[in-house]
């Protein structure tokens, strides 16, 4: 496999989504510290299954998810992929046929993680199990970032032996035999159980076998209780039949006496019935009556009511317009009160009126000497400033030259030291031999010719790979579109093909059809072609009998004619004809004839000339012709239904028109044809199948031509690759032979120049300072007189100051009392001012609080108008008279009621008489109820004793004529009882008895067979799986073992590749191979080291790739990522690291992340990793070998 592209998303700093693309295979990831590059590795290594945090340089899984940064949010979503090229098919299992396969890992922040091949979702293993093997593993090496280095050098040997089964690709059987150990454990575990189950029921066998004794003499105790219980039970029953005889001769009299009481008790009951009828009438017209009464009560209390009513209504009326009056007599004193405030507010503000304009005429009196003090304060100040500057002036200036003179010392020192220092280099100066620069640039210049031309060469082999890359995209196409061309076809047939076979399996019919093995037999549309458009009209004709099924003979005993099911079928035999073909054709002809005859004369248009449908119709099976032959007998078509009206008036007796559209056309009735079974289309569709057939057989062939031609254009693609990647090994030694001779050449012209400018340059220097000196020697004399006449300026000035700053000093404290005394009229005058909007303000409130006040007046008096008007309207005389009248109506329905209630009364005690009679009637009964109901209870007793007994005897089988022989004996029921103890007795005695013992005997001994067959099948399955895991163990160690030869081998090799000479190699800590440890031992050229520990961070870091790059020869991974590693190395080294990757390139994709400008040379393509947005990382690519073409074509 090939890695072609990465994609991000969310993942860490890559916020937006990104896509890598790995074009080439040495791609280098460049870019500032902290842009977001070995966040590649960790996306690479994340997306093959890591799932541990700290590896990934985070706390939790969740800190792979972009968490925000400046203007940007945090997401929710983080996702990588993976894009291989597979169409070499090497990819692992089911995925191998794939020629593209895509590795997808995506988190969520509720940390739900999901894994997806080709878009699949899978699971963690599976993803594992595709790069097992490769390098790619849980402890992959072929991932190598910023700390690995040390890792794996530091590792512990169990540690480093990892690495060694991840390149045998042993990982598989690793995993092999941990499974198969767990299955060992579980049959030993099993086996365990079931030995202690075996001891078990082996004490279980020799406890049951006791039991079963004592079970037997308890059968045989048991057996002669029973028949003694029998005999004791027929004596009791015939005891209870002879009771239960007595008690119903006592029951039968006494119920007799129950009878004649019962009588006398309806009579009572009777007369009690009819006193009641009366009592209820007498309770109905009482009801009546004080109904009335309550009526009449509720109209005195409602004119009562009302009454009240009305009084309470005049004294709320009366309260309410006295309330009214008051408020009115408050509210005028309010106003009144308003009116002499208003009075006294508007003098106030006459007043401060008044005062205003006073404070403004004083206040303008004292701001006026204001601006004298300020420009008598600005004068002074001048005055002070300008000695202030003066004075500072010249200060500045002697400390100006005092610099100078400073300055000019220090100068004169420094160009003495500098012409004897210049003296010194110009004696020392070496200038190079001009003819070896020569010979160097001569040899220089054929090596550039000789890399021009093999570059010419590249170029052309990468255009003719170009072609051939095209010619196979465009064979992929073809192939592609034949193949989905192909597959959309056999879809068609397929379709077709299942409807066809739909036809044959109908759910009515199947059973019949199986039953009489006519499942498979032919139908009839199968041996027969229509011609195109006119399907419909045959399935018109036909319907039904389009489906029929070949039979061999019709017979009257034929096995089909039973059990006929519920549908429409049609048969047809085989055998034999009832027409001869000959006859059938000639008829068919004839009739065409006649009634062509008959429609046309032979002489009109050809409008109405009629065919037959059976020439339409075309039959390679001579079993069927006739058939179809007898069946269109008398069919002709016209084209369409219009035409077939005109004909039918001339149609032969029997004879029909079918039109194109499946219209039937006869003498007496016009039939439309519509699609109403599972038949229509069957004649089309055996058609399509036939094409789609030819064309499926064509379609395959071309495939399989362009499949060839891929294969061939693949072919020529690697042998094309192979060629580049060769002139591209040989261009770059000829480009880093001709960069080590352009850089020797650059140094030694350098050198001449250089000596040659300096020389000039010293002389050149060496006069100027000459000058310089004799400058700086006038200028420091200059100084000094300068310096001498300003300081004599500066002690005429220091006598004016203290003069000027008093005068100012007094001009300020003037100024200051002026402004305190203008402030103070603005205060007051701002008072004053205050006063007066104050007094307007109030004004204006107490003239509003009057209008208020008047309104409210106005309103109260409107209401006291009202509520007198309502009071006048009250009329209580009308009500008083009303209610007198509902006072007379009460009295004469109480007194209806008084006379209701006294009847009631009569009817009360006559009733309360009788039913003293019916009750002492009813207090007789109950004794003799009882008393029946004893001897019944008695007798039920006793029978139920006897039908107990009974039931006891047929229950045990006992024969009662044996047992009444038995009784002639003379056998007593207290000598059976004593029998029946003894017995019992002796059943007490046997203590508590396993009854099951016998059939729990024959359970334990049939379980405790089976489980030593278990025992011996756990036994072989051991012995089984243990091989299994020392054969696993022997392939293992074998392949261990060559892989460790192998690794050793290839790092002897390459470790002096590295370092120019040495020694390495790595040695086992243990005897056993598949659980030892591995340690590397490493001696750099001319270093004795006892322990890898001792080297510098170099030479482990080269030791370490060493080792990893002696793994990828024996197991090459899919691609390898190198975060850093160089970084430790000088440029020798680094030299040596670039060659070998650059040769190990040939066969492994190398992505790596470097600093190193020697290790960025050697990339095909340089992917930029930017950060211009804080935090969010972003993608630039950079072809080099496309650069390097552009820069040769702008040269040229």
């Amino acid at each position: 496999m090939r890695l072609t592209q990465i994609k991000l998303a969310g993942f860490k700093s890559f916020v937006d989504p990104t896509e890598i693309p790995i074009p080439g295979s040495l791609v280098g990831i460049v870019g500032p510290n902290g842009c977001g590059k070995s966040n590649v590795i960790d996306a690479v290594r994340w997306v093959l299954g890591e799932s541990q945090a700290r590896h990934l340089r985070g706390e939790t899984m969740d800190d792979v998810i972009f968490n925000g940064a400046g203007a940007r949010k945090p997401v929710g979503r983080a996702s990588v992929e993976l894009v291989f090229d597979n169409s070499l098919g090497k990819a692992a299992g089911q995925w191998s046929q794939y020629a593209e396969i895509s590795v997808k890992r995506v988190l969520t922040r509720n940390s739900e993680s999901a894994y997806y091949i080709n878009n699949l979702h899978v699971r963690r293993r599976d993803v594992a199990d595709v790069f097992l093997g490769t390098g790619l593993g849980g402890r992959a090496y072929a991932i190598i970032e910023q700390g690995m280095i040390s890792r794996i050098i530091e590792a512990k040997p169990e540690e480093l032996r990892v690495f060694l089964e991840e390149a045998a690709g042993v990982s598989k059987y690793r995993e092999r035999r941990r499974e198969t150990e767990l299955r060992l454990a579980d049959t030993r575990r099993n086996m365990v159980r079931v030995d202690d189950i075996r001891r078990d029921l082996a004490r279980q066998l020799e406890h049951l076998t006791a039991q079963a004794g004592v079970a037997e003499r308890y059968h045989a105790l048991k057996k002669e209780y029973a028949a003694t219980q029998n005999h004791a039970w027929w004596l009791k029953k015939h005891e209870a039949l002879n009771q239960q005889g007595r008690l119903l001769r006592d029951i039968a009299r006494q119920t007799i006496e129950l009878d004649a009481e019962t009588a006398r008790l309806r009579a009572a009951e009777a007369r009690l019935e009819t006193l009641r009828a009366a009592h209820y009438a007498s309770a109905d017209a009482l009801h009546a009556s004080q109904g009335a009464l309550y009526a009449a009560n509720g109209e005195v209390a409602r004119l009562e009511q009302e009454i009240q009513h009305q009084r309470d209504r005049r004294s709320r009326i009366d309260q309410q317009i006295g309330a009214l009056q008051s408020e009115r007599d408050r509210q005028s004193g309010q106003q009144q009160t308003a009116q002499n405030n208003l009075i006294d507010w508007r003098r106030q503000h006459d007043d401060a009126a008044r005062r205003v304009e006073e404070t403004r005429i004083a206040g303008a009196a004292i701001a006026d000497g204001l601006p004298h003090a300020e420009q008598a304060l600005r004068g002074c100040r001048s005055a002070l400033h300008e000695v202030q500057s003066c004075h500072a002036e010249i200060e500045k200036y002697v400390q100006v030259e005092q610099t100078r003179c400073e300055h000019a010392s220090r100068i004169l020192q420094q160009l003495a030291s500098r012409s004897e220092r210049l003296v010194n280099e110009q004696r020392s100066l070496w200038a190079p031999d001009s003819t070896l620069l020569q010979q160097q640039r001569v040899e220089l210049s054929e090596r550039e010719e000789r890399l021009r031309e093999a570059r010419a060469m590249q170029q052309e082999l990468e255009q003719q790979l170009s072609d051939k890359e095209q010619l196979r995209r465009d064979t992929l196409h073809s192939a592609e579109a034949c193949s989905a061309k192909r597959a959309g076809l056999d879809a068609r047939l397929q379709a077709l093909q299942l409807l066809q076979q739909r036809l044959s399996k109908s759910d009515q019919t199947s059973a019949w059809l199986t039953k009489n093995h006519l499942v498979d037999a032919r139908r009839l549309w199968q041996s027969i072609q229509v011609d195109p458009g006119w399907e419909n009209a045959l399935e018109a004709v036909l319907r039904e009998r389009l489906n029929a099924i070949a039979v061999g003979e019709f017979a009257a005993d034929s096995a089909w004619l039973r059990d006929l099911p519920n549908a429409k079928i049609a048969l047809f035999g085989t055998a034999s004809a009832a027409v001869p073909e000959n006859a059938q054709s000639s008829d068919a002809s004839g009739a065409s004839t006649t009634l062509a005859d008959a429609v046309s004369g032979r002489a009109a248009n050809s409008e109405s000339e009629a065919e037959p449908l059976r020439r339409y119709l075309r039959c390679n099976d001579a079993t069927v012709t006739p058939v179809l032959n007898e069946w269109l007998y008398d069919v002709y078509v016209v084209p369409d239904t219009p035409r077939a009206l005109r004909m039918r008036a001339k149609l032969p007796r029997g004879a029909v028109l079918v039109t194109r559209d499946g219209a039937i056309v006869d003498h007496h009735s016009v039939s439309f044809h519509a699609p109403d079974s599972e038949l229509h289309g069957v004649l089309s569709r055996k058609l399509e199948i036939e094409q789609l057939s030819v064309q499926v057989k064509s379609e395959t062939t071309a495939l399989e031509q362009v499949r060839h031609a891929v294969n061939e254009a693949e072919l020529q693609v690697e042998q094309q690759r192979d060629a580049i990647s060769e002139g591209r090994a040989s261009i770059d030694a000829m480009q880093r032979a001709v960069h080590d001779m352009q850089l020797t050449i650059l140094k030694l012209s350098e050198l001449s120049d250089s000596v040659a400018r300096r020389t000039a340059q010293i002389a050149q220097e060496l006069q100027e300072t000459a000058a310089q000196s004799a400058l700086e020697a006038e200028q420091h004399e200059a100084a000094q007189q300068h310096l001498a006449a300003h300081k004599q300026q500066l002690e005429a000035l220091a006598g004016q100051l203290p003069a000027a700053r008093q005068r100012f000093n007094a001009a300020e404290q003037l100024l200051v009392e002026q402004r305190e005394r203008t402030q103070q009229a603005q205060r007051e005058a701002q008072e004053q001012a205050f006063n007066f909007k104050t007094c307007a303000n109030k004004i204006n409130e107490l003239e509003e609080s009057i209008k208020a006040i008047a309104f409210n007046i106005e309103q109260v008096c409107a209401n006291l108008s009202l509520l007198s008007d309502e009071r006048l309207e009250l009329d209580e005389a009308g009500l008083q008279d009303a209610l007198q009248h509902a006072l007379a109506t009460r009295r004469e329905k109480e007194l209806a009621f008084s006379l209701a209630r006294t009847a009631l009364q009569e009817a009360e005690r006559q009733l309360d008489q009788t039913s003293q009679e019916r009750l002492a009637c009813e207090q007789k009964l109950p004794p003799l109820r009882d008393r029946i109901q004893d001897w019944r209870l008695k007798e039920q007793e006793a029978r139920l004793t006897a039908e107990q007994f009974a039931h006891e005897l047929t229950d045990a089988g006992a024969d009662e004529a044996e047992l009444a022989a038995m009784q002639e004996k003379g056998v007593k029921s207290g000598a059976l009882q004593t029998r029946l103890a003894q017995l019992d007795e002796a059943i007490t005695a046997l203590g508590a008895v396993n009854l099951a013992a016998f059939d729990e005997l024959k359970s334990v001994s049939e379980r405790k067979i089976y489980l030593d067959s278990q025992a011996q099948d756990l036994e072989e399955a051991i012995a089984t799986l243990a091989n299994a895991i020392r054969r696993i163990d022997r392939e293992t160690r074998e392949r261990l073992q060559v892989t460790f030869d192998q690794v050793n081998q290839q790092l002897g090799e390459m470790f002096p590749t590295l370092f120019g000479g040495g020694h390495a190699e790595l040695v086992l800590t243990g005897e056993e191979i598949l659980d030892s440890g591995l340690q590397v031992i490493a001696q750099p050229p001319g270093k004795k080291n006892a322990s890898i520990h001792l080297l510098s961070g170099g030479e482990k870091a080269l030791t370490a790739l060493s080792l990893v790059f002696s793994l990828f020869q024996l197991n090459p991974a899919p691609f390898c990522l190198l975060d850093e590693v160089d970084a430790p190395l000088d440029d020798s080294n680094t030299e040596r690291f670039c060659e070998l990757v650059r040769t190990m390139a040939q066969q492994t994709h190398f992505l790596f992340i470097s600093h190193n400008k020697i290790t960025m040379q050697m990339a095909h393509q340089l992917i930029g990793v930017t950060m211009q947005e804080l935090g969010v990382s972003r993608i630039v690519s950079v072809d080099i070998e496309e650069a390097m073409k552009m820069q040769e074509q702008a040269i040229a």
